[in-house]
């Protein structure tokens, strides 16, 4: 009995320890042959079903064998509520449809991977929300085809701890080291300009709002369009497959009365971590163009 015990524990580490190494930014979640159309149709609904809230949903990159789902559910916020500042980021998950194949492949941002990413060494007093978000995503999944729970997106993995504390390289900014757009006279005005000035179109539209119940804090989410916007950047980044769908839109984090923006070099990075140098290279003005494009709705 004993020695069983003793097998028992040793397999609970080694599957703890190849869990905590092999974070990705996306789970593969199911894969149809239905029409783009009807997947649609059958992830919204199965979103709902399984508890989430859809904020919103745009075509990414002006690519028709794309689709994005934003949602959010409660135990997120509640998440959110026990620290507040940069962790508002996590208001929202991203579900992307692709075509690949002949086949529709619903792939979403991993929860698990983001909430190390952006709660850091705070996310163990937070992981029993994050681990209730993934439950519900794998039974939403389960609805809308072959089922896959596969993660991807980076070849080897990341521990939590190297998620927690990641940048590309050397010299390269971390999650903490956001970009100020603008700082407000107080927070209602910031929220003013910003929902005024995102209304007008342009290269810029509103995907999504989502406001965190008793705090000043507002996430939005921004389409960026025009020639340095989602259709010129991510065609370029995104090579490889499955695709990384899920990127996408690009958020503003209105915390009191100041807009900040995760930096780009951080931000594409995080949700593509094995970006050659040759890749990243070709897209060197992209943080800077996303950046641009973010003051002109907060400026």
């Amino acid at each position: 009995m004993k020695r069983l015990l003793l097998v028992l524990l040793v397999l609970m580490m080694v599957t703890s320890v190849l869990f905590g190494q092999n974070l990705k930014p996306y789970t593969m979640g199911a894969q149809s042959s239905e029409s783009l159309e009807s997947v649609k149709d059958k992830t919204r609904a199965a979103l709902v079903t399984a508890g989430f809230t859809v904020l919103g949903e745009y075509q990414p990159a002006v690519d028709e064998n794309r689709w994005i789902f934003v949602i959010n559910a409660p135990e997120m916020i509640s998440a959110i509520q026990e620290f507040g500042e940069l962790t508002g980021f996590a208001a929202a998950l991203r579900v992307g449809l692709t075509i690949e194949e002949g086949m529709v492949n619903i792939s979403y941002t991993n929860p698990i991977y983001l909430g190390n990413a952006y709660f850091q060494k705070k996310f163990g007093d937070v992981e029993k929300y994050f681990a209730e978000i993934d439950t519900k995503l794998i039974a939403a999944m389960s609805e809308l085809g072959t089922v896959k729970n596969e993660t991807f997106g980076a070849e080897e993995g990341m521990s939590a701890k190297d998620v927690g504390h990641y940048h590309y390289m050397f010299g390269m900014e971390y999650f903490e080291d956001v970009v100020e757009l603008t700082e407000f006279s107080s927070y209602s005005v910031g929220k003013s300009i910003i929902e005024s000035k995102v209304s007008r179109g342009g290269d810029t539209k509103l995907v999504y709002s989502y406001e965190i119940p008793g705090q000043d804090l507002k996430l939005y989410g921004i389409a960026l369009s025009g020639e340095t916007g989602e259709e010129h950047f991510l065609p370029i980044i995104d090579i490889g497959t499955p695709k990384h769908t899920a990127f996408l839109p690009y958020e503003i984090l209105l915390m009191g009365n100041t807009a900040v923006m995760m930096h780009g070099r951080y931000r594409i990075a995080l949700a593509f971590p094995d970006l050659t140098m040759t890749t990243f290279s070709k897209i060197m003005s992209t943080p800077g163009d996303i950046e641009d494009l973010m003051r002109s709705v907060t400026e």
